[in-house]
């Protein structure tokens, strides 16, 4: 199993968390926007004739996280470190997620929970994971659609960049540099996640909300609990919503120092009108 993380020592002091600038909320839920059209596109590129009854594919595992890559066209290797030095990016930490096609392309991609003076950083990120290649998550031997949570850091360390990215956007895991990949929610088969809904919020007033989710997933991918950590604004019916979209989910279960675990996670669901 390929490493989930790449590059350099990590700060703590960087992940701080702090409220969402309305900019990135767009870009998160881009994320799902694509999801229905992704069902119905043929994305298995590598298929010359499409199959009526797909079969598995003997050479693939039973399941494997969406992975970052280590070619030359993986994010690792695409982000410019010398550009954001000369353009003047001080220490920072983002957070990422994207939708990873079967064909490990990156279809959506969003930034979010930057820490202060990370917009250069951000905008690198975003603008390297168009053209990114992933390794594609597995299900049942088959590449499935998946989303991938990641932090980004970057330093300069004696004038020279320093950049590293993890596939988990948990504080403790990042703060020990842990080998811990987050668990990837994945559409079809016998996953019921279709992406994020915008709710009824009683009111006429079009707001832009988020809602954290604490996960309990077992390491075959259930979800065996879950529960609304916070929601902002409070009382819009936005925590309810971001536990409907993930009722009946399934994950790529956590992998840790690549075995797949039961992991109790945090994450963050946007909503946009």
């Amino acid at each position: 199993m390929p490493a989930g993380n790449r590059g350099v020592n990590f700060t703590s002091s960087l992940l701080q968390k702090e409220r969402l600038p309305v900019v990135y909320f767009a870009m998160r839920l881009g994320i799902f926007c694509v999801i229905g059209l992704l069902l119905t596109a043929d994305l298995a590129s590598s298929q010359t004739e499409k199959s009526a009854s797909p079969t598995a594919t003997p050479s693939l595992p039973e399941f494997r996280p969406a992975l970052l890559g280590a070619g030359p066209d993986s994010l690792i290797n695409r982000i410019d470190t010398a550009d954001l030095i000369k353009k003047g990016q001080k220490d920072a930490a983002i957070m990422f997620s994207c939708l990873v096609a079967p064909t490990g392309d990156i279809v959506r991609s969003g930034a979010y929970r930057g820490t202060p003076g990370s917009k250069l950083l951000s905008e690198e990120v975003l603008k390297r994971l168009v053209k990114a290649k992933f390794i594609p998550a597995v299900h049942n031997h088959q590449p499935v659609i998946a989303v991938f949570y990641g932090t980004v850091t970057f330093a300069v360390v004696n004038g020279k960049p320093r950049l590293r990215i993890f596939s988990n956007q948990q504080l403790d895991e990042l703060k020990k540099e842990n080998d811990f990949i987050d668990p990837q929610p994945y559409v079809g088969q016998d996953s019921k996640f279709t992406g994020v809904h915008y709710p009824d919020t009683g009111t006429t007033v079009q707001l832009t909300g988020v809602a954290e989710l604490a996960l309990n997933v077992d390491a075959a991918g259930n979800l065996k609990s879950m529960e609304v950590v916070s929601e902002e604004p409070p009382f819009m019916n936005f925590g309810q919503a971001a536990m409907s979209a993930f009722n009946g989910a399934k994950f790529i279960p956590a992998f840790r120092n690549g075995q797949p675990v039961e992991s109790k996670v945090t994450i963050p669901v946007y909503f946009k009108p």
